[in-house]
């Protein structure tokens, strides 16, 4: 089944703008922007949204809830319902703390391993929702306290290599669109050796 509907996890405000958190946005932005997409208010659904025409009938529609995190899959699930888009035609673009800085992983199974929008997803949209994997990680330092973490913004030269990689994370989602979760799958998740 083809990606319908990718939902970008953030936080709105102008405090959480370059946060770890908000990584998710940063590249469905950058998405957004190469296709030449705007970005629009959907009250209605706690969202902005941009739409974009594939073909006959296929239409691909980007989504960052304005809910905040907590509550990300109250909007997801709301879109997706509309659109008739059932939960293995949405793709979630996030943050994962367990997966290093600059690497990405796809997959399409799990818990929430402590992501609070993917345990709204789960409970609002349900099982089957490809994943899009964005490393943050690792914490540092270690015993920082973890929401203190994924809410503080990037260091400078951590933000140069998201820079650096942003191309890299917007070729692997188009790579998803176009061809799915397994074929991205064998072709992401292989670690990048230097």
């Amino acid at each position: 089944m083809s990606i319908s509907l990718v939902a970008g996890l953030g936080n709105p405000g102008r405090e959480y703008e370059l946060s770890r958190h908000n990584l998710g946005w940063t590249v469905i932005d950058a998405y957004a922007s190469r296709h030449g997409l705007a970005w629009r208010n959907e009250p209605g659904f706690e969202s902005v949204v941009a739409r974009r025409d594939l073909g006959p009938g296929q239409t691909l529609w980007l989504v960052k809830p304005q809910t905040f995190m907590n509550e990300s899959g109250r909007a997801v699930a709301a879109l997706a319902r509309y659109h008739r888009i059932a939960p293995e035609a949405v793709a979630a673009v996030y943050d994962d703390l367990t997966i290093d800085l600059g690497l990405l992983k796809v997959s399409v199974t799990g818990s929430d391993a402590g992501h609070n929008g993917v345990a709204s997803l789960l409970e609002h949209l349900g099982t089957g929702f490809v994943r899009y994997r964005l490393g943050i990680g690792p914490r540092n330092p270690p015993e920082m306290d973890l929401k203190d973490f994924v809410l503080s913004r990037f260091t400078q030269e951590q933000l140069t290599l998201i820079q650096q990689k942003t191309d890299t994370y917007v070729k692997g989602l188009e790579l998803l669109l176009a061809s799915g979760a397994d074929r991205a799958m064998n072709q992401l998740n292989r670690r990048e050796t230097t």
